[in-house]
């Protein structure tokens, strides 16, 4: 049906080839491009069916630019860097092609998260008559979907919203992160902020945590609160939110080796001098640590993420909880990636196919929940992420 350019090779980027390989009535060819085009020909050794791999610095614009000419896909799955985003938005301005990506841009010198610098594009997409799709990985993404199909299906206002990532699972190595590490570590050791009575509240970095009791045997985790991205969008486009925060459990063991790290300097992103030549620590760390993509044949457990929704229905206070549980072998043995890198790959996949297939369509810049989430909801069930529902006894403290 069309063309789909995938640029980053990473954990994500492998499965998002994977799972568009196994669609070809609507991705009937694929590109994947990365710095590194052995890593794309790895991943394309693995697949069924042929692909074609390029060579791509995605900071370039003209080189994204001419590799979007040469190919000619309808749609662009951009799972690069965030650093990236900007660069990758202007080539399919350029070039009139539809865009999708999984996480909001950052700037490299500044762990500064918001959507201001993407949706800043909205009137040159709109103008262009082309798409861009923002956030369209798990959280951000799913749980976007997941907050929209609530207010849609289950209430008529939503009042409190609680967004909670549990990875239940273990991969045996004395510190590793489940994706790219600069990154990662960069989101954790920001100041958490929440939303509250119309204003944005902020706490120091993983400075306030709870007890949540996870369904289907999980159990009780420490789940500490951050900022995520779509915490932004959500309560933008859900105005009766009184308050809207996002948790993620941690083990201590990470949470002592980050602090250490820490102390001694080791995740600061401000450059330094060594033997005459500059560096930064955070990305010197990230040299050092397993490649998140390495961990898939040795990570066990499972991953929980949802949102827990507070709001009123026919006029009566109500309480649900949408999630998924995805086994972390279960997606090795699938496509050859530990569940972190599935959860955000499928949906890059979902939202990139409902672009191509018409169900979601607009021109502009746009957030997961401003679509209908029934399509979005079917498909993830239909391609690996299968969702359940529940009451739960009692709201977040």
């Amino acid at each position: 049906m069309a063309k789909v350019l995938i640029i980053g090779a990473g954990g994500v980027g492998h499965v998002v080839t994977h799972k568009c390989a196994q669609v070809p009535e609507v991705f009937s060819e694929i590109v994947l491009a990365s710095r590194t085009e052995e890593k794309c020909k790895r991943i394309a050794a693995q697949l069924q069916r042929p692909i074609k791999t390029a060579q791509i610095d995605a900071d370039d614009v003209k080189q994204t630019t001419a590799l979007i000419e040469r190919e000619k896909p309808a749609i662009v799955i951009n799972v690069a860097l965030p650093y990236q985003d900007l660069a990758i938005m202007d080539a399919c301005l350029a070039t009139g092609v539809h865009y999708v990506d999984t996480a909001n841009y950052e700037p490299i010198d500044t762990p500064k998260f918001e959507y201001s610098w993407q949706w800043a594009y909205q009137e040159r997409f709109r103008k262009r008559g082309i798409m861009a799709l923002l956030g369209s990985g798990f959280d951000p993404g799913a749980t976007n979907v997941y907050t929209a199909y609530l207010a849609k299906h289950h209430f008529d206002t939503i009042e409190e919203l609680d967004i909670i990532d549990c990875n239940a699972g273990d991969h045996g190595q004395p510190f590793a992160t489940n994706f790219n590490p600069e990154i990662n570590i960069r989101e954790i050791t920001a100041p958490g902020h929440y939303w509250e009575n119309g204003t944005w509240q902020t706490t120091d970095p993983l400075s306030v945590s709870r007890l949540y009791d996870f369904p289907e045997g999980i159990g009780p985790k420490k789940i500490f609160l951050l900022y995520h991205e779509e915490l932004e969008s959500i309560v933008k486009n859900f105005t009766t939110l009184r308050r809207a925060r996002f948790w993620m459990t941690f083990s201590e063991n990470y949470l002592t080796h980050l602090r250490v790290l820490g102390n001694v300097g080791m995740t600061s992103i401000k450059p330094i001098i060594y033997q005459g030549q500059e560096i930064v620590p955070l990305q010197f760390l990230k040299a050092l640590l397993p490649d998140p993509s390495s961990l898939g044949p040795l990570t066990k457990g499972r991953t929980c993420i949802g949102c827990l929704v507070r709001g009123h229905k026919d006029g009566k206070e109500k309480l649900a909880f949408v999630y998924n549980i995805c086994d972390h072998e279960a997606c090795y043995r699938e496509v050859g990636a530990q569940a972190i890198s599935y959860t955000t790959g499928v949906p890059a996949m979902i939202g990139a196919m409902l672009m191509l297939t018409g169900k979601w369509q607009g021109a502009g810049v746009f957030n997961m929940e401003e679509f209908d989430p029934d399509p979005f909801m079917e498909a993830m069930t239909r391609h690996g992420l299968p969702w359940s529902v529940i009451t739960p006894i009692a709201p977040m403290a």
